[in-house]
């Protein structure tokens, strides 16, 4: 070879460089209020660019955030992190397709229920009312 070229050699990344494709139910999601974006990465194996660059993509990913501006996600987010995952990786969606799909999810509660929910909640309400006034 001449002096100053070089040859290229291709090179297999090792099997921890690759992604893992853990299920939602595989992943044992700690018992805490809120998780930092370097936990959910670390629980989910998506980069933290990737989980910022989704919250513009998909409504059903808002975390909060902190005074400081760090992203606090909750275990409904964690919960929606792997479930797109799942979509986009597993099942190949596209990402409009994996938008579509959450969204159609959310809709399928029966009206039933939404329904009963506010019953119940008009219920508690009335009750914490009878609970504030005065003994007569």
């Amino acid at each position: 070879m001449p002096k100053g070229r070089r040859r290229l050699v291709r090179v297999k990344p090792p099997a921890a460089a690759k992604p893992s494709y853990r299920d939602a139910d595989e992943v044992p999601i700690p018992d805490k209020l809120y998780f930092k974006i370097g936990e959910v990465a670390e629980l989910t194996g998506i980069q933290p660019y990737v989980l910022r660059y989704w919250e513009t993509e998909f409504g059903a990913l808002h975390p909060a955030k902190s005074r400081s501006g760090q992203r606090l996600y909750r275990r409904n987010d964690v919960l929606a992190v792997l479930r797109i995952k799942e979509l986009l990786y597993r099942q190949g969606f596209t990402i409009a397709g994996a938008r579509r799909r959450l969204s159609a999810e959310e809709r399928t509660l029966p009206p039933t229920f939404l329904d009963s929910l506010g019953r119940v909640k008009n219920e508690l309400k009335g009750i914490s009312a009878m609970l504030r006034r005065p003994p007569a």
